[in-house]
């Protein structure tokens, strides 16, 4: 096997690129909810790649007026700038032709190093760019401090053997995550098919608070250690939160495998943070963040019918319209949510639903169970091929 180098990334086969900062630089009212390209956003690069919602977009005239930072296929984007060290890699399962980096973070170009290789790397060296990281309030990574970090180059054909091992699995995990968001859009689908748009008028009128028990009681005694689970493990488009962990129980909010936990605070609400519980053992009782509301359904409904409101566009836009309080600390008014109006479904049609989300949840918590799996197994090789401690077989 041939030998690896050690070497600087200022000295490595890529290029280090900034965004634009020139007089072109686009104003606020230049920005808009669609448009020719996007202009990312320190959100939008998060520690699990790159998270196309609250896009902002600038003209193809506004475009043609900046000179850098604009992405091509096999570009990795990183993150320098408060949660320093996310990256994204642009290759092509990205849907959008037209992307520009904004502040706080930089364009890493391959340049004679594997792509695939270059996207694997700079996960690897996260820890050390979160190390390298200057600043309490605001933590930033200078691009001098990045380019004099050094780092192992393994031959070309190494990269290659070393990148597919790990692009196998992510694509394998990508795959499984897929198939959830065309699992939960089913659902949510037939939600609103069969509650909403086709409702009978001989079913009778009433509220959520009917089909829904919000906050139910559950019990922990001070002391147990419990999986903990923060809002931001909350995700905004899928039911899997993730990063749970052990924990003391003191005060919060407690739940149980099949309950939906929704945020009731601005602007994680409005986010979209919301979460079905499937983690936990058997009997098992947790806890998390004060600001989760817990909703259970009633009635031989199935769980499941909870998360498929709370996903539900109509049940969230009430649930915005129930915060109180002053502005940046809003929280729901779970009293005035509770009379959310719906019709309450016949026992044929709770049955017929019944039977999907039951087939629907074992298939999406088998999906998040094989997920963990293989992040474990991905976590566990990466430092370890990329630092040489593991190495792999490869032709010249």
């Amino acid at each position: 096997m041939g030998e690896w180098k050690k070497c600087k990334l200022g000295e490595a086969p890529i290029e280090i690129i900034d965004g634009d900062r020139g007089k072109n630089y686009p104003k606020k009212n230049e920005f808009f909810a669609n448009d020719y390209c996007i202009f990312l956003n320190i959100k939008n690069v998060t520690t699990n790649g790159f998270a196309f919602a609250e896009l902002n977009f600038i003209t193809r005239e506004k475009d043609a007026l900046l000179r850098k930072g604009r992405l091509k296929r096999g570009d990795v984007v990183l993150t320098t700038r408060g949660t320093v060290g996310n990256v994204g890699f642009y290759d092509q399962s990205v849907p959008f032709d037209n992307i520009r980096i904004n502040s706080g973070m930089v364009i890493i170009r391959p340049k004679g190093i594997d792509e695939n290789f270059n996207y694997q790397l700079f996960k690897y060296l996260k820890k050390d760019f979160e190390t390298f990281a200057t600043g309490s309030a605001q933590p930033q990574l200078p691009i001098r401090d990045l380019r004099a970090m050094f780092f192992s180059l393994p031959p070309f054909p190494e990269q290659k053997a070393i990148a597919s091992v790990l692009s196998s699995l992510d694509d394998k995990i990508a795959l499984l995550h897929r198939q959830n968001k065309t699992l939960e859009a089913m659902a949510e689908t037939l939600f609103r098919q069969w509650f909403v748009e086709e409702a009978q008028d001989d079913w009778q009128d009433g509220v959520i608070a009917d089909l829904i028990e919000f906050n139910p009681q559950r019990k922990l005694a001070k002391g147990q250690i419990v999986p903990y689970l923060e809002m931001a493990a909350l995700s905004t488009s899928t039911f899997a939160p993730t990063g749970w962990y052990n924990r003391e129980f003191k005060s919060g909010t407690k739940f149980i495998n099949g309950d939906t936990l929704l945020a009731r605070i601005t602007p994680c609400l409005e986010n979209g943070k919301t979460a079905y519980v499937t983690f936990l053992e058997d009997d098992q009782v947790a806890w998390g963040s004060t600001e989760y509301i817990v909703m259970r359904p009633k009635g031989g409904l199935h769980p499941f019918f909870a998360y498929t409101l709370a996903r539900n566009t109509d049940f969230r836009e009430y649930a915005e319209g129930c915060l109180e309080g002053s502005s940046g600390r809003q929280r729901v008014n779970v009293d005035h949510l509770k009379n959310y109006d719906i019709k309450l479904p016949s026992p044929a049609v709770i049955t017929q639903f019944n039977a999907v989300a039951e087939s629907v949840v074992q298939k999406l918590h088998q999906n998040s169970k094989q997920i963990q799996t293989l992040e474990k197994l991905r976590d566990t090789l990466l430092p370890k091929l990329m630092s040489g401690e593991v190495r792999v077989e490869y032709e010249n």
